[in-house]
């Protein structure tokens, strides 16, 4: 691969377009941190990375990167070449090739799932990063993205959720029609955040902390959706919860909206209309995360 115009270099410059991954089954990941976790993801017994190319200084500064991985081919390139390969305007040195990880529904609800967050046709490449990493970061199970949501394997989804697309699993692609259903015969009661909620996000974190003190927040039993209502018909943060997010422009549509059982918002305390569907996210997450760890 001595220059920009190779064919080696087009090829793998093809990844940034959907077609070429769908193609090929591959997709990039950019970046120091995340070609690291993918190679931890495939030393770990996951075949991930496919081929690595980096510049001799990106690898001089994160020598780690230049371990062997079985199966993984590293190949030292120059900056013009990896530049060649990325959509970005700054290239961070190193580029990963890697297969695509995404899972099967199937397997994520037979896992007995606590705690999930579904994109309903979120399409903004930063806030599908920002929860796939605030999943991650809370502790969730598996990240599901319905049909009509931004792709996974965008260069700029992968780029913003810095790694943590190897931390979790994620679905694809799932029609919305019986998603809910699916769930509930999975033991996961399924919570809609929305601004214009009946429930209020802090009071259901205080009756959860309140359970938790006198001894009435033990671990509910996965399978029972019913547990997340209780005996008064309040809602119980402590259940296997997926939590639904919706569009950046027009939220939760109807359907979406009504296949919930319950409707929660977080309250806003200051002038701001409304919270980033980002923002929002890692808080119901959080929320749910603490419950259940509690």
């Amino acid at each position: 691969m001595s220059h920009p115009g190779a064919d080696r270099v087009r090829d793998v410059a093809r990844l940034t377009g959907r077609s070429a991954r769908s193609k090929q089954g591959s997709f990039l990941a950019e970046g120091p941190q995340a070609v690291r976790e993918a190679l931890r993801r495939h030393r770990a017994g996951t075949p991930t990375v496919r081929q690595v190319f980096a510049t001799e200084d990106a690898l001089d500064r994160h020598p780690e990167l230049a371990e062997p991985a079985d199966g993984v081919v590293l190949r030292r390139v120059t900056p013009e070449v990896l530049a060649a390969m990325s959509d970005t305007v700054t290239p961070q040195g190193v580029v990963a090739v890697c297969a695509m990880v995404d899972v099967n529904l199937d397997d994520v609800l037979a896992g007995s799932p606590r705690l999930v967050a579904v994109l309903c046709q979120v399409r903004d490449p930063g806030n599908a990063g920002t929860i796939l990493r605030a999943a991650d970061s809370a502790g969730a199970d598996a990240v599901i993205l319905t049909h009509g949501s931004v792709d996974l394997y965008n260069p700029k989804v992968v780029r913003s959720t810095v790694g943590s697309l190897f931390h979790l699993p994620v679905v694809l692609g799932v029609p919305f029609a019986d998603l809910a259903a699916r769930l509930r015969e999975a033991g996961v009661a399924v919570l809609a955040a929305d601004g214009y909620g009946t429930e209020n996000l802090d009071v259901l974190q205080d009756a959860a902390a309140s359970r938790r003190l006198t001894g009435g927040g033990a671990a509910r039993s996965v399978g029972q959706v019913d547990d997340v209502v209780g005996a008064a018909g309040e809602l119980r943060l402590e259940a296997s919860t997926a939590w639904l997010f919706g569009n950046e422009a027009h939220g939760l549509s109807p359907e979406e909206r009504d296949a919930a059982d319950a409707r929660v918002r977080v309250p806003v305390y200051g002038a701001a209309e409304s919270l980033n569907v980002g923002t929002a996210a890692t808080v119901c997450l959080y929320a749910s995360a603490r419950a259940q760890r509690r």
